[in-house]
């Protein structure tokens, strides 16, 4: 097991250097380019499958209990020890983490974006899934902004160099924000590390805020919430976003909102929550009144996308959408109950799968009818996808409703648990105020539905192909093999959520007790 953990998180690294190297001359088929990609389908699948037997080797029976870890000390003048593990909370995160690369990887083999040479991207796409690999393994704070910072780099240069109209101006933003706000979050890791005297994670969320003042509490969480908050994003953070999700490559835009969005998520619950407790409920009534403003916020500015003659971009609106999406994640962990982070880490999840399908789905449809405009695509001779590619239709249909919260599907649970979080939060908090952030949230849910089903009406539905017109390719089979364990995933978590939150929970319940089982 320690082995497996070791091998998910620098398993990737080993690939990304073997990438650049020139490929043997048995191995190259028909083309150097085609052998890379090749490497990057057969790392990626290996560490997927690694991760798999991880889960299976799980003691799904004590799931709060940190398993196959790693404690080697690194630095020993600052304490910092190489310190891995994976429980109830981490080990979802790092499944989704391992099978959304692959998928990406596998999809890129068949359609690699327009760009610079594949070796440069198949080794970005690598050193990108060890950092947000890392980023849910690691145990000690410095390890944590380190692998925190790791993904930084490559994802800059995916949108910088692959990335379509926009390209320079939304990376340099994107990695501006990133930059900004983990200096600011470095700042309140080491306050806590160097006042409690250990960068420990596991030592530190025993001790439950014990060894630290209310005021340094108070201080580490303003700092490390920030630098989070960038990363999540939370309104009015946000604006790196769109601008990033519109000029990425597709798979960029999967990775962009399936996996690192929740890193920001992960560490308020991993760091802020068990850490700095009384800091934390000084600053719960605030995060929640900025997750529900971020709801509202994302939301309109869908409706205002999908508006006939706005000239919306799909990417863009999808884009938004995470924005109202996180809210609801922060707004669960806001309330500090069970009930709360356990929906904020399922809707994690659901988030990760519904999202990342919806950006292939509009990637899909960006490369056939060359644009992602919304009013091209609902013109006289738009997509009308239900008349001329039937399947595409159908599972953009699929995915618009499992985002907008269906029940049955994955993005329902965890939207109404942060709800009911908010209707009983933690002692200590208002419970008037928590009851008006979740009024506000259920508003929320009825503007998705909205804009979503907007989406589904002048996208997917029109009249059949005119006499004359080019045909448009339906779904391909590389395209079923990338999106099919997706829409598995998210009807699975629909009917089954008890698969995931009987992970969550106990290790939720843990948590913030103080380590106590």
């Amino acid at each position: 097991m320690q082995f497996l953990l070791a091998l998910v998180v620098a398993g990737p690294l080993v690939g990304a250097a073997a990438a650049l190297l020139p490929a043997p001359p048995g191995l190259k088929g028909k083309s150097p380019d085609q052998a890379v990609l090749r490497h990057g389908v057969t790392v990626t699948g290996v560490i997927l499958l690694a991760a798999i037997v991880l889960a299976l080797g799980f003691d799904h029976a004590h799931p709060s209990k940190m398993q196959a870890t790693t404690d080697v000390s690194w630095i020993p003048a600052l304490g910092v020890r190489i310190h891995l593990g994976v429980d109830g909370i981490s080990l979802p995160l790092l499944l989704l983490t391992a099978l959304l690369t692959f998928l990406c990887a596998l999809y890129s083999y068949f359609k690699m974006p327009a760009g610079p040479s594949p070796k440069a991207f198949v080794a970005l796409l690598l050193v990108l899934e060890s950092g947000t690999l890392a980023t849910f393994a690691v145990l000690d704070l410095v390890l944590f902004f380190l692998a925190f910072e790791m993904v930084l780099i490559p994802m800059y240069f995916l949108i910088a160099r692959w990335g379509g109209e926009g390209r320079r101006a939304a990376s340099w933003k994107f990695i501006l924000y990133t930059l900004l706000g983990s200096v600011v979050m470095l700042l309140g890791l080491l306050l806590i590390g160097v006042q409690a005297g250990t960068f420990d994670m596991v030592a530190l969320a025993t001790d439950n805020g014990r060894g630290l003042t209310t005021s340094v509490q108070v201080v580490a969480v303003l700092a490390i919430g920030l630098g989070l908050a960038v990363k999540t994003p939370m309104w009015p953070l946000h604006s790196w976003l769109p601008d990033a999700h519109t000029a990425a490559p597709t798979v960029g835009s999967v990775l962009l909102a399936g996996v690192l969005l929740k890193m920001g998520t992960y560490g308020f619950v991993r760091i802020v929550l068990p850490i700095a407790p009384d800091g934390m409920r000084t600053f719960a009534p605030y995060l929640a009144a900025f997750a529900v403003a971020g709801i509202i916020y994302g939301s309109l500015a869908c409706l205002a996308l999908v508006r006939p003659g706005s000239k919306g971009d799909l990417k863009r609106l999808i884009a938004y959408s995470s924005v109202g999406h996180m809210g609801f994640v922060l707004l669960g962990i806001a309330t500090m109950t069970p009930t709360g982070v356990n929906g904020a880490l399922f809707a994690n999840i659901a988030h990760g799968l519904i999202t990342g399908l919806l950006f292939f789905l509009v990637g899909a449809v960006k490369d056939r009818y060359g644009t992602a405009d919304l009013d091209t695509l609902a013109g006289a001779t738009g997509a009308a996808l239900y008349g001329r590619a039937p399947r595409l239709g159908a599972l953009l249909a699929f995915a618009a409703v499992a985002s907008l919260g269906l029940p049955g599907l994955a993005g329902f649970w965890g939207e109404m648990l942060a709800l009911f979080g908010a209707f009983e939060p933690a002692e200590g908090l208002s419970r008037p105020a928590f009851l008006t952030f979740m009024a506000i949230g259920g508003l929320g849910t009825l503007l998705t539905a909205a804009y979503l089903l907007l989406v589904v009406r002048r996208v997917c539905m029109g009249g059949p192909r005119p006499a004359g017109e080019a045909a448009i390719a339906d779904v391909q089979g590389y395209e079923v093999a990338a999106w099919s364990p997706l829409v598995a995933l998210t009807v699975l978590a629909g009917l089954w959520p008890a698969v995931l939150l009987s992970l969550t929970d106990p290790a939720v319940q843990r948590l913030l007790a103080g380590g106590k089982s």
